[in-house]
């Protein structure tokens, strides 16, 4: 702060030098000269130490006072050049030129800013998301942890981590996503998703008494959410055209070459379904050990047969 002011007061000096010259010897050069170092000391004052040390410092949030601190510098220059040229400007054509000019390059400086700026606007306007949502923004998928006026925060899950759960790493997001990519959002509005375990089971196994047994257990480890999925499905529908959703856990079946692949099919909240994803696996893994009939299958080669051939013998 001493600093900037010690600089303003040199400003201030040096344009009263120029006054006090032009009025002892008028000449258009110090006068134009004397317009311009005022022009600097006004604009000066007004971005480096009103806007910068009283509202700047009060923002709080890193980034965003970074944000604004590299914009109002940007500022600075821009109404500095501006003004400058309009003092020394010949002719209205070479002012008009000179500020199409400056237009065209504020436009493409500050695009990305104004972009970020106009998609804080919206989020906050439209709820795209909130902080607390897990949402997944340009193959970046995380919890809200923090919405800023440019940048949101999210605490990064997947990566190289298996499932959904958290890296430790926190990611930036421009803001400006919002108008042109693609949201996913987890947790808008409703706080469900469909999970798939799928199981090899052998051909010669009792597979119709592994999907008896697979089907009753999902069933009854996601019996206590059915209540509060339906609810909050009928209040989707309300909201959304959204056609019906059967929530009752489900297998589907595949037939491959090797085996009957069993695709088990549920309900489960979207920040528990790796917890969900576990505790189901290991009862499901622990029933099938139970039975003797059924079997989980891996890739096996079976050899058929070997090509005919001699052995020589040597003598």
């Amino acid at each position: 702060m001493k600093r900037r002011i010690s600089l303003l007061i040199i400003w201030i000096s040096i344009s009263a030098s120029f006054w006090y010259a032009n009025v002892i010897y008028p000449n258009m050069i110090l006068q134009k000269g004397f317009q311009t170092l005022l022009t600097l000391t006004v604009i000066y004052f007004f971005f480096r130490i009103i806007f910068e040390e009283t509202f700047i410092k009060r923002i709080k949030d890193y980034k965003t006072k970074y944000s604004f601190r590299k914009t109002v510098s940007i500022l600075f220059y821009i109404f500095l050049l501006i003004s400058i040229i309009g003092i020394w400007a010949e002719d209205t054509q070479t002012l008009l030129v000179s500020y199409g000019l400056i237009a065209a390059g504020i436009a493409i400086a500050l695009q990305d800013f104004f972009k970020n700026f106009v998609g804080g606007i919206m989020i906050f306007i439209t709820g795209t998301y909130r902080v607390g949502d897990r949402i997944e923004v340009n193959s970046k998928c995380g919890d809200v942890i923090d919405i800023g006026i440019l940048y949101t925060t999210l605490m990064e899950i997947k990566e190289w981590v298996s499932g959904d759960q958290a890296t430790g790493r926190l990611t930036i997001i421009p803001n400006g996503y919002v108008l042109s990519g693609n949201i996913n959002n987890y947790t808008k509005d409703y706080n469900f998703i469909w999970d798939e375990i799928s199981i090899p089971v052998t051909y010669d196994s009792d597979w119709k008494g592994a999907y008896t047994k697979i089907l009753d257990i999902v069933k009854k480890e996601t019996e206590n959410r059915k209540d509060k999925v339906a609810k909050e499905i009928s209040e989707l529908g309300e909201k959304y055209y959204l056609l019906k959703r059967d929530i009752e856990p489900a297998i589907f079946l595949t037939l491959t070459d090797n085996w009957i692949t069993f695709n088990i099919r549920y309900v489960t909240e979207a920040k528990e379904r790796r917890s969900v994803h576990d505790k189901l696996s290991r009862m499901i893994l622990d029933e099938i050990q139970k039975s003797d009939e059924i079997k989980i299958a891996s890739t096996t080669i079976d050899i058929v047969g070997f090509p005919e051939g001699k052995l020589r013998q040597d003598g």
